[in-house]
């Protein structure tokens, strides 16, 4: 019922009565019959088509379950059903009031005639629908793989620094303090696990988590040398939101190991989250050191965050994106998607 609005379906139905109508002209005698003939047809189709197509969609979670040649079946066979109680009550409506005159044969032949049409445009629909659902499927899988192979890509490059990175920070804190260690194992666990779930759509609260386990890390790494700051909407709001897992982590990632790890000082990041007409702004900007020699054009060219930008827009649509601006105080980096409220 969604593939179109109700004005459409009233107005494919009229035109397929009229088809009807002008397929069966030779068993009336005038216009006025005619007509009649037609907004029977009208009526007995609406009445067949409407009910027939709720009861599939109502019985759609039974028929995800079936194998592709019994669901098909069951709806040739709900539609026909539909289509000999809707005709026969019409028919009988139209004796009675003497609208028109059958014989027992001219009735049977009548009912016979419209169910064969009815049956073969429904095997014609279905057959049209079946290859475009092979189609979808298809497209669908080469999507899924070209998504997978992203983050394949996205985890060779980003995954072994960050991994040799983390080992050696681990190998010198397993002496001098275990507690530390064991609470960086935590927080590897957390992030690797999640980083081999692969592309997925997530909880934003799980998305900030992630990130949350990997600043941990990184800030026992450079001793302390990043301080990141949160604005986030409220725990109500968060609840409702959603993004695809990793990629506000990676980006905060990329930018870090770009300036962060350049730098001999402090460098302050702020992050802001805003939820505002169904769509997400994440803006994340981290001040660039003033003491340390940063060169802009290669800062420029290492912002580059296509392929998370790709990820989003395989759940998102394509009207995600996200870009990002060099300064010569600052680098800020926008994360802006489109999501619909599921609240309201």
């Amino acid at each position: 019922m969604e593939i179109m609005k109700p004005g459409q379906w009233l107005l494919t139905i009229f035109f397929w009565s009229l088809f009807l109508a002008i397929v069966d002209r030779n068993s009336v005698a005038n216009e006025t019959q005619f007509i009649i003939k037609m907004t029977a047809r009208f009526v007995q189709t609406t009445l067949t088509l409407l009910p027939s197509f709720y009861i599939i969609d109502y019985l759609r979670p039974v028929f995800k379950r079936m194998s592709t040649l019994k669901a098909s079946l069951y709806v040739l066979l709900i539609i026909t059903i539909n289509a000999v109680t809707t005709l026969t009550l019409v028919l009988l409506l139209m004796m009675n009031t003497s609208l028109f005159d059958f014989t027992l044969s001219a009735f049977i032949s009548t009912v016979i005639f419209n169910v064969l049409i009815i049956a073969g445009f429904t095997i014609t629909g279905l057959l049209v629908f079946l290859r475009r659902y092979r189609d979808m499927t298809a497209l669908k899988q080469s999507f899924e793989q070209k998504l997978s192979a992203q983050n394949d890509v996205l985890k060779a490059r980003l995954a072994p620094h960050f991994f040799f990175n983390t080992i050696n920070t681990l190998m010198s804190l397993i002496e001098s303090n275990p507690t530390r260690a064991a609470d960086l194992l935590q927080h590897v666990s957390a992030l690797f696990r999640a980083s081999f779930n692969g592309a997925r759509e997530i909880s934003f609260e799980e998305e900030v988590a992630l990130c949350e386990h990997y600043l941990a890390i990184e800030s026992i790494r450079l001793a302390d040398k990043l301080v990141v700051s949160w604005q986030l909407p409220d725990e109500d709001v968060m609840y409702d939101m959603t993004i695809t897992a990793l990629s506000l982590q990676s980006v905060i990632e990329k930018m870090l190991i770009n300036v962060v790890e350049m730098s001999t000082e402090t460098v302050y990041s702020d992050i802001k989250v805003t939820w505002i007409q169904h769509r997400v702004t994440i803006t994340i900007s981290m001040q660039l050191p003033k003491n340390s020699l940063m060169i802009h054009h290669d800062l420029r060219q290492n912002m580059d965050f296509y392929i998370q930008a790709e990820r989003l827009r395989a759940y998102f649509g394509q009207s995600a994106d996200i870009q990002s601006t060099v300064t010569n105080k600052q680098i800020v980096t926008v994360i802006d998607y489109p999501l619909q409220d599921v609240s309201l």
